[in-house]
C-alpha cells in the first residue's frame, strides 16, 4: 500500500508541474501583441494633408553646381526681381514638366515655383501685367527670377528691351485643363496700365554677343563651339577673320536681345572674361 500511494503522490505532482510551465509559444496578459499589416482604413493616416505628397517636379535639383529646392507656396504670396523672356530657340522643345513649350502661350520658367502655378507679373517700368502658367524651370542666372514665353513678354511690352524688372503675385493653381483661381481676376483690369506713361515708341530689338574665345585653328574654335552651342538658350557660331594678327576663329555666343541682358550673363556665367559685341 505504501508502494502504491508513492507512486500515485509522484503522479500527481508531476502533472501538476507540467501544467505551470509555459510553452515558447504562450503569452502573459502583460505581453504586447505582435502588429500585422492589414490593408483597411486602420492602416492610413487619415490626417495626412495632401501637401505630404510630392510631385517629382518637386524634387531638388542641381545646375551648374548650385541645387535648388521647389517649395509649395500660398495665394498672395509676392516676388520681387527682374525677368527675361524666351522665343523661337525652344518653340516645340519639351519644358521641364513634360509639356511642348509653345511661345506663343502664356507661360513661364521659374526655379522655385511649383509647376502649374498661376501667377500675375507686373512690369514695374509701366505697369502692364500678364497672367502665367509656370510650366518650366529656369532662368538659371542670379539677376533673374523668371523667364516668360515670348506671347507673355510682349504683353507687359519688354520684348525689345529683353530683361524688366517686375513684381510677381502667385493667384492660384492650374488643373486639368482648368483655371483654378482662389483670388479674384478682373479680366477688364488684367493688362490695363496701372500707372499712366506716354506710349513709347517700339524699339527695334537689337543683337549683341559675347566673343569667348579666339583661335589661329579652325579645329580648337569647331571644339568649343559645339561645347557651347545651345548654352541657356544662346548659340554660338565661329567667325572667320583676318587680322593684323593674322587669320583668327572667333567664337561668338550670340542672341542676346539687349546690352543689358549681355552684360547681366556675363557676370554671373563662366564667360566672365568675354567681351560685349554688338551685331550689325
Amino acid at each position: 500500500m505504501n508502494k502504491i500511494f508513492l507512486i500515485i503522490t509522484i503522479l500527481i505532482v508531476l502533472f501538476l508541474t507540467g501544467c505551470s510551465t509555459k510553452s515558447k509559444h504562450s503569452y502573459s496578459n502583460n505581453s504586447a501583441p505582435i502588429k500585422t499589416y492589414s490593408p483597411s482604413k486602420s492602416n492610413y493616416n487619415t490626417g495626412m494633408s495632401q501637401k505630404a505628397y510630392k510631385h517629382p517636379t518637386m524634387r531638388s535639383y542641381v545646375v551648374r553646381g548650385i541645387r535648388y529646392y521647389p517649395k509649395d507656396v500660398n495665394v498672395g504670396e509676392t516676388f520681387s526681381g527682374n525677368a527675361s523672356w524666351y522665343g523661337p530657340d525652344f518653340h516645340g522643345k519639351l519644358t521641364s514638366n513634360g509639356e511642348t513649350y509653345n511661345m506663343h502661350d502664356n507661360t513661364a520658367a521659374h526655379k522655385t515655383l511649383p509647376m502649374n502655378t498661376m501667377v500675375k507679373v507686373t512690369n514695374k517700368r509701366n505697369g502692364l501685367t500678364a497672367v502665367v502658367r509656370i510650366n518650366d524651370r529656369g532662368p538659371f542666372i542670379s539677376t533673374r527670377i523668371i523667364d516668360l514665353s515670348n506671347n507673355a513678354a510682349r504683353k507687359i511690352d519688354m520684348v525689345g528691351a529683353g530683361t524688366a524688372p517686375v513684381s510677381i503675385e502667385v493667384l492660384g493653381f492650374y488643373s486639368k485643363d482648368k483655371k483654378i483661381y482662389t483670388k479674384k481676376v478682373k479680366p477688364k483690369q488684367e493688362y490695363k496700365r496701372v500707372i499712366p506713361v506716354k506710349k513709347a515708341k517700339t524699339k527695334q530689338i537689337e543683337n549683341y554677343s559675347l566673343q569667348i574665345a579666339s583661335f589661329s585653328n579652325i579645329e580648337g574654335a569647331l571644339k568649343i563651339q559645339e561645347k557651347h552651342d545651345n548654352t541657356d538658350g544662346y548659340n554660338t557660331v565661329i567667325k572667320d577673320m583676318q587680322t593684323q594678327y593674322g587669320r583668327l576663329f572667333k567664337v561668338y555666343l550670340r542672341g542676346f536681345k539687349s546690352e543689358q541682358e549681355a552684360r547681366d550673363y556675363k557676370e554671373t556665367s563662366d564667360f566672365s572674361s568675354s567681351f560685349i559685341v554688338k551685331e550689325d
